[in-house]
């Protein structure tokens, strides 16, 4: 028997599929959850679509600095995907229920959903952002991302003024709204979905908006993430975008590596020029270590590309694929640090690198948006099991190596 707070829920449910049906028969949103503390979840049933053994949550987080944090999370069958519209639609994790233990995410210092009230971005010199940082993935952007620093802005009076600008960027810390659950249905395919716009608006500033959208089928082994970036101002706007994808144990660890096509690997300063020759392999866990940032220029094929990371054994990975038309570049962060510290290392697709953005704009990887312009971005992500699948996935990075030669540059690239 059903309890009262269960039999309330579908009511709200049923009120919500109603209102969506009617505005469009091939999508229904799940948005009438109750806002108090806790979880509600649905489940598979005749008055939502679920797909059968489909599950959709909805989470309030309290206590300590995550309290009012809100996360949505979707089960297709195999995945569970969780997502943070307080922090931006960041995706706090994925895990594969047929693999016990095996996760997309790491295990960071900071143990609690930090909700943005409690976040100062220029703390420490403007790396504050590292004080809420334990997502799976968070967007950088999208007035600006990369290290903190100075850079030049016109004012609203017309004169070149400067700023220091945060690590990072704001998108990670803004609330979304109008974040949702959704069935789509389209002919035979059904789609769960949980979307959500974000806003990074400023009277005598940028004006750029985020509309985002996570989507799976049921029983899939993957997911999809497209963005739309759109400068709703009246005059141009330069924007910057990285997918700061974030990945720990099971799949990091002694002898994991990391795998793309790529034209170019360049280390991001000296420290990182000492490793460049083994900046595919990981160490394990390593009290006192320094991150190795190397700046990739991907390899791609009809337009398409793809990174890989797999374990020391060969029986479990993670692929991202990705055009390159829309993000240009790569970033491969490793910080295999002592496990206390955050061990973890970062495969980051981007539009640019992560210096900061006067330096990105001196080398042309500052992206521009026109008046109502709108750039798409679309991401898929994979998990992989078994000695065959991650064979295969060798294979194709070692068949779009051998079309062009790479090059690995042994000395940092000029930022002056």
């Amino acid at each position: 028997m059903r309890s009262l707070s269960q039999i309330f829920l579908s009511a709200l449910l049923a009120a919500a599929c109603l209102s969506s049906a009617q505005a469009d028969p091939h999508t229904i949103k799940f948005s009438g959850w109750a806002p108090q503390a806790g979880k509600s979840r649905v489940t598979s049933g005749n008055d939502n679509q679920l797909p059968a053994g489909c599950w959709a949550d909805r989470e309030i987080l309290s206590g300590g600095k995550q309290e009012g944090v809100e996360l949505l999370s979707i089960y297709n069958g195999r995945l569970i995907i969780t997502v943070i519209p307080t922090r931006g639609m960041s995706v706090l994790r994925a895990e594969d229920t047929q693999n016990p233990g095996f996760k997309l995410g790491w295990d960071s210092p900071v143990k609690q959903v930090v909700h943005p009230q409690f976040m100062d971005l220029e703390s420490r010199g403007g790396l504050g952002w590292l004080e809420g940082f334990n997502e799976w993935m968070c967007r950088c952007g999208l007035e600006y991302a990369g290290h903190p620093g100075v850079d030049e802005f016109t004012t609203n009076t017309g004169d070149i003024s400067k700023t220091t600008l945060t690590l990072h960027g704001k998108i990670g810390n803004i609330p979304a709204q109008r974040a949702a659950i959704s069935v789509e249905k389209d002919g035979d395919k059904t789609k769960l979905a949980i979307t959500g716009d974000v806003s990074e608006h400023m009277f005598f500033g940028p004006k750029l908006s985020l509309s985002t959208k996570l989507w799976t089928e049921p029983n899939a082994d993957w997911f999809v993430i497209e963005d739309k970036v759109q400068n709703v101002g009246a005059s141009e706007q330069e924007f910057q975008l990285i997918y700061h994808a974030n990945y720990g144990v099971p799949l990091l660890g002694e002898g994991a590596k990391v795998l793309v096509p790529f034209k170019s690997v360049t280390p991001m300063n000296a420290g990182a020029a000492k490793a460049v020759q083994t900046y595919s392999t990981y160490k394990g866990p390593t009290p006192g270590f320094t991150e190795e940032v190397f700046l990739v220029e991907p390899l791609s094929e009809k337009g398409a590309t793809l990174a890989v990371l797999k374990d020391a054994t060969g029986e479990k990975a993670t692929s991202i694929r990705w055009q390159t038309s829309e993000l240009p570049h790569l970033t491969i962060w490793k910080n295999t640090a002592a496990t206390a510290d955050g061990y973890v290392t970062g495969i980051e697709p981007a539009t640019g690198y992560p210096f900061n953005r006067k330096i990105e704009r001196k080398f042309g990887r500052v992206p521009k948006l026109k008046p109502n312009e709108a750039r798409s971005f679309s991401l898929k992500f994979q998990v992989h099991h078994g000695k065959d699948s991650v064979k295969a996935l060798e294979q194709e990075v070692t068949r779009l190596q051998s079309k062009a030669p790479g090059t690995i540059n042994t000395e940092p690239p000029k930022t002056e």
